[in-house]
């Protein structure tokens, strides 16, 4: 695996393992606000309350959920592929940027250069699959000249 893409694997890791943490924080703070609220004579006012941060340990415990696949998925990407056809896994350098083919993480940056991590199965994603050097694309109105595949 070259140097380049074992550091994008681990900043792409590390996003996701912050997204989980945000989203177990937020559910142990949830828990705690429920086990706070005490009954008062407003039993109502009680009752919504409690539903309120039910429904917020509910909302982040698809979050963390969510986290878990993308956890998943990128561990069981190729991390040693040939590097000639884009694949998951893949690092694709195009004349509208670089892509690295794992999970949606968005832009990270690494020695200076910024990479757009996708989804292989997001559009372009699934545009880029199997395209080596010198093929073109468009997308969405948007033309795309692959000059190197890692």
């Amino acid at each position: 695996m070259s140097e380049l893409k074992e550091n994008l694997h681990a900043l792409c890791a590390a996003y996701v393992r912050q997204r989980m943490q945000a989203a177990e924080q937020a559910i142990a703070e949830a828990q705690q606000a429920q086990a706070d609220d005490t009954k008062s004579s407003a039993g109502d006012k009680y009752e919504t309350g409690r539903e309120m941060a039910q429904q917020e340990t509910n909302r982040n415990l698809a979050q963390l959920n969510e986290a878990n696949k993308l956890m998943v998925a990128l561990n069981h990407l190729p991390l040693n592929g040939t590097g000639e056809v884009a694949e998951a896994g893949s690092i694709v350098h195009t004349n509208n940027g670089s892509f690295y083919l794992a999970i949606s993480a968005g832009t990270i940056s690494y020695a200076g250069k910024s990479y757009m991590a996708i989804s292989p199965a997001s559009p372009l994603g699934l545009s880029l699959k199997g395209k080596k050097a010198g093929d073109r694309l468009i997308l969405n109105g948007k033309s795309y000249e692959i000059m190197a595949v890692e």
